[in-house]
């Protein structure tokens, strides 16, 4: 395990890195998940390995810290991601982010260009969420960080099940909160306006099923690549990890 300080404080973010050769690739994961469990199967996968992998974990999720100071803006989890990449001597990385990563990855990718060198976006937020929840969403956002942190943790519990309730539990609970609400917000510029304006490679994974992302046509109009991966829900991944390796493997070979 590695880690790096990325706060005045010294609060740390870790990550477990696999030895390969540069450029170095990098994976952020979603709301309430964990690098090194979502991204381990897909780092050493056969049409995968052979790079230098960091699977690092958000400030305040996973293995990193979790301040209660910290802001868990989309910029400033983005801006402590970028003194941990410098940390730890990587440049123009191929970054592959799933989910509330990616909006992370868009604002690595915009605000410190030079550690970004290619972009692959995994069924990713880049719009604000909806005022009425969806189907499926944690329901965080429903409450104030105080009543997050006297009731609505332990009911977050049971409303998103076991499975993503295992990394979940992990994060520290002002953590989760701040960052839902803030991914709930988006950004200024919009992420999709920030996308629109990076010039290096870039891919967006979706699920098949779910047919293609809001804004398709504009995302490959202004050069982002759109592709759909067979046989997945949301969690690509684990859903279909053959697949994910070969659409990743394509998106960052030019294929």
């Amino acid at each position: 395990m590695r880690q790096a300080p990325v706060t005045p404080n010294g609060d740390l973010i870790r990550w477990i890195e696999l030895p390969g050769a540069e450029p170095a690739r990098l994976h952020l994961h979603g709301l309430g998940a964990s690098s090194p469990v979502y991204s381990a199967a897909a780092a050493a996968h056969p049409l995968l390995t052979g790079r230098r992998s960091l699977l690092l974990d958000l400030l305040g999720f996973g293995i990193s810290d979790r301040p209660a100071d910290f802001p868990y803006t989309l910029e400033s989890h983005a801006d402590a991601v970028a003194t941990a990449l410098t940390a730890a001597g990587v440049v123009g990385a191929e970054v592959i982010a799933h989910s509330l990563g990616g909006a992370v990855a868009v604002l690595l990718a915009a605000r410190h260009p030079r550690l970004v060198s290619k972009l692959v976006l995994v069924d990713s937020v880049l719009d604000p969420a909806p005022t009425v929840p969806a189907a499926g969403s944690t329901g965080i956002t429903e409450y104030t960080e105080e009543e997050f942190l006297a009731e609505g943790w332990h009911r977050t519990a049971e409303r998103v099940g076991p499975t993503w309730w295992a990394t979940m539990r992990l994060a520290g609970p002002v953590a989760l909160h701040r960052t839902a609400v803030h991914r709930a917000r988006g950004t200024t510029p919009p992420l999709r306006e920030q996308l629109a304006a990076l010039t290096v490679p870039r891919t967006y994974l979706h699920p098949e099923a779910d047919g293609a992302p809001a804004g398709a046509a504009e995302l490959t109009a202004t050069g982002t690549t759109v592709r759909a991966v067979p046989d997945c829900g949301h969690t690509i991944m684990f859903d279909n990890p053959e697949g994910f390796a070969l659409a990743v493997s394509e998106a960052l070979n030019g294929s």
